[in-house]
């Protein structure tokens, strides 16, 4: 009997680009299929990257209690250039190419030592090349997207252009199917605007695309109906609307002490409900210029409104007094990095000025906290205009920001979309809060994602 049911189970394998929010979405996905079949393991072959202690903690942390995950290290290879650094897509591209035979010899391991049947690859977007080491052994391909359709739209639009036509910030609006509205073409992806800074890469992984068995997204589709309808045809690969994957059991970080952590959440305890306005800008961080950390301080300070600012900035930054008269004043607090996921579960919290990650947004949503829109970089900027435009769920400060380029955003702005932000009549705050129940009826049993996640899984084992 037992042996019987060792060749019942199924295997996949899954390569996660290492950074933080892609690892965080990648491993929630990976234990909710374990939980929805239990006749399913998962290896997840490890990516080192420099500089991300982190991601190896985190990992371990995870999935320290999850024994149907197995993690295995891939060799530490040589690094790209670090000149690539300026262009994700075109780094990881090239530490893809030098990671392939390590891959390989791998994946040709698990087959022969491994009593179970592989029956896929789970790659990310920025992985996709290793879809040509699957086939090499049969092995089909699943793409796991961490970001969300729309991005996919702007993706496979580029299917119709040439590696040639790099974008221009002064182009006309674009016509992007998946979106209703015309795209600016000032939002999109930084890597979209130069060939060598990542528009080649990105045209070469939507060519990549269509050689999977399905498309993996983390999102619901109550969220994104739309793009999900105009991009589901015979041309393209299923798509499966699994999330939204939060990890709701915060894992630590060594970049806190418990001391801090339990110093944010008591200051939060005693503020009214709903009145805080919560800043992060990323699980990075971001080094904004001096003067432009001076903006957001005055902006704070004469919105009026109580916050919760994650900023690593030195204090001699800050605006002369601003310090003495937060602490007179009692509305603020100044944290460095700062347990997200918990801050906007907690009742204090009414606003959120936010990087507009997709991580986040999901966060966002998942705890109904409204957001203001200040996009940093990467695709970024392609979730604001979705999120204001396309579906009315946020407030817009800009969404054309990016950091390294010559914007700049003054007090009066942030102190009038602060203000516009925490209007409690603000339409924004009811569709959010319809959103939030959306979310989690999404993923319980026979919600939109839980029926999503058992097709999905249906197509894995139906094609072994």
């Amino acid at each position: 009997m037992v042996i019987s049911e060792m060749k019942m189970k199924t295997e996949l394998i899954f390569i996660p680009t290492p950074g933080i929010s892609h690892l965080v979405s990648s491993l929630e996905f990976a234990k909710h299929l374990i939980n929805t079949n239990i006749n399913l393991s998962i290896t997840i072959l490890c990516i080192k990257f420099p500089n991300t202690p982190f991601s190896d903690s985190y990992i371990k942390s995870v999935l320290n209690t999850q024994p149907q995950i197995q993690v295995i290290d891939l060799p530490q290879v040589e690094s790209p250039p670090k000149e690539l650094l300026i262009s994700p897509p075109c780094y990881i591209k090239t530490l893809m190419h030098t990671l392939k035979p390590h891959v390989k010899s791998t994946i040709q391991t698990i087959l022969s030592s491994h009593a179970n049947q592989v029956v896929g690859l789970v790659l990310d977007l920025f992985c996709l090349s290793m879809i040509d080491v699957g086939n090499e052994f049969g092995i089909p391909s699943y793409l796991f997207l961490t970001s969300n359709v729309g991005f996919l739209s702007f993706v496979f639009s580029l299917r119709n252009r040439r590696i040639e036509d790099v974008f221009d910030h002064s182009e006309p609006e674009l016509l992007i199917p998946g979106f209703s509205n015309l795209v600016p073409s000032n939002v999109l992806p930084n890597s979209a605007y130069s060939k060598d800074g990542g528009y080649e890469a990105y045209c070469k992984l939507a060519q990549k695309i269509n050689d999977t068995k399905g498309i993996i997204v983390n999102t619901f589709s109550e969220l994104e109906k739309y793009a999900i309808d105009a991009l589901s045809n015979e041309k393209t690969p299923p798509i499966y609307a699994v999330g939204p994957l939060i990890d709701l059991k915060v894992q630590s970080n060594p970049n806190i002490d418990q001391s801090q952590h339990d110093l944010i959440l008591k200051w939060l305890d005693k503020q009214p409900h709903k009145s805080v306005v919560f800043l992060c800008f990323g699980s990075f961080g971001v080094k904004f210029e001096p003067s432009q950390i001076r903006e957001i301080a005055l902006g704070l300070k004469n919105s009026g409104v109580r916050f919760l600012w994650s900023n690593n900035a030195e204090k001699k930054v800050l605006p002369d007094r601003f310090f003495d008269w937060m602490e007179f004043e009692g509305k603020g607090m100044i944290c460095g990095w700062a347990p997200q996921v918990e801050i906007l579960a907690h009742k204090a919290i009414g606003g959120f000025v936010s990087h507009c990650g997709w991580n986040s947004i999901l966060e966002s949503l998942w705890f109904g906290v409204p957001i203001l829109t200040w996009p940093i970089y990467a695709e970024q900027q392609l979730n604001a205009f979705k999120m204001v435009k396309e579906l009315g769920l946020a407030v817009e400060l800009r969404v054309d920001y990016r950091i390294g380029s010559k914007d700049f955003v003054i007090a009066e702005e942030i102190e009038k979309g602060l203000k516009h932000l925490m209007e409690k009549n603000n339409v924004v705050h009811k569709k959010v809060q319809v959103m939030k129940e959306l979310a989690r009826n999404s993923v319980v049993d026979g919600g939109s994602s839980f029926i999503s996640v058992r097709k999905l899984i249906d197509n894995m084992i139906g094609n072994n």
